[in-house]
């Protein structure tokens, strides 16, 4: 019997915050019969990451005006915790989603307004400073946000949560298109991140082209290393932040979960981070819910042991339904899975 369960999905992207997808998870578990249900929504990095922590740990949302991505002036968000952590998503003043598609300029597209969102953090007093880097719309190689921070970050830790592996001078190759880049440009993009990767080398002696996960947003990362950031995993560095771990350690049952389940999502992600975790601390029972699951995904899944996996697609005669019904589709996934675990 299941006496304790804990809903912890990341965003179901287009239809469900994971706020929204947690609670929709925590009524079915509920209705299941299980009283006692913790909500704990999950981010990796990327967009939302914000909303996820202070969803769980509160703290103080700030606003800034800095330097948009085109040299505009935007207003970005960010939070300080009750511990002097700072939570910045770079996304709030260097991401995609200020950019209108018919401006997207990705040579001229900058970090510095994440840099000035940094640098206003840590003279507001924070201890820490955690940067999301996902959905980002440069690939400047973070010179911008690095010289916004006079090339240095004093005497504060800053760690850099991404959810990608991708090499600083691949940055323009991999994420460039999508930001607009023609193929023209992803050359011109490459060989300036390689003369930016020469002045931190030089400047700074440091060589990102080598670290792992260096051009997340692209190059960002990298640049805020040779500052002296650390570069983290972002579902990592999310969890440790909400406290996942102890979580876990208190429940019989744990189910995650987000819009599209692939491959991917078992390589630094929130699905395949929360199952791995589960596991290794004996959690009893894990489930998941995604909106669809493909082939690859449920290979994966497989060789995580005993999981129950449910896609939303399967519960509907039509794609469509599962996006307009999501969280009624959640809800009754989470259901289902309660009472197989009994």
């Amino acid at each position: 019997m299941i006496g304790t369960a804990v809903a912890c999905p990341d965003k179901f992207r287009g239809t469900l915050s994971a706020a929204e997808a947690a609670a929709a998870m925590a009524r079915g578990l509920r209705s299941a019969g299980i009283e006692s249900v913790v909500e704990l929504p999950l981010a990796d990095g990327g967009e939302g990451t914000l909303d996820v922590i202070r969803a769980v740990r509160g703290g103080a949302l700030r606003t800034a005006t800095v330097t948009g991505p085109l040299g505009d002036p935007v207003l970005a968000d960010w939070a300080m915790l009750g511990d002097g952590t700072a939570i910045i998503e770079m996304a709030k003043a260097s991401g995609r989603t200020l950019v209108l598609p018919e401006r997207r300029d990705p040579l001229v597209a900058s970090t510095r307004g994440t840099g000035e969102l940094i640098a206003i953090a840590i003279r507001a007093g924070a201890q820490r400073v955690i940067v999301g880097v996902g959905g980002s719309a440069t690939t400047d190689g973070g010179l911008a946000a690095v010289q916004a921070l006079d090339w240095s970050l004093g005497q504060v830790p800053v760690t850099v949560a991404c959810d990608v592996r991708t090499a600083f001078l691949d940055a323009a190759t991999v994420f460039g298109p999508q930001k607009g880049a023609s193929p023209a440009q992803v050359g011109l993009l490459t060989r300036r991140l390689e003369q930016v990767a020469g002045a931190y080398r030089d400047r700074l002696g440091v060589d990102v082209t080598g670290v792992e996960g260096a051009g997340a947003a692209g190059g960002l990362a990298g640049g805020l290393l040779a500052i002296g950031a650390t570069i983290e995993p972002g579902f990592d560095a999310v969890a440790e932040v909400v406290g996942l771990e102890a979580v876990l350690e208190s429940v019989d049952l744990v189910i995650t979960g987000e819009g599209k389940l692939d491959r991917t999502s078992f390589h630094g992600k929130v699905v395949g981070g929360v199952l791995e975790l589960a596991d290794a601390i004996g959690v009893a029972h894990r489930g998941v819910i995604a909106g669809q699951i493909a082939d690859d995904a449920r290979d994966e899944i497989a060789a995580l042991g005993a999981v129950t996996a449910l896609a939303l697609t399967d519960r509907v005669w039509q794609a469509g339904e599962a996006f307009a019904r999501a969280a009624l589709l959640v809800e009754e996934s989470a259901v289902e899975i309660a009472r197989a675990t009994r």
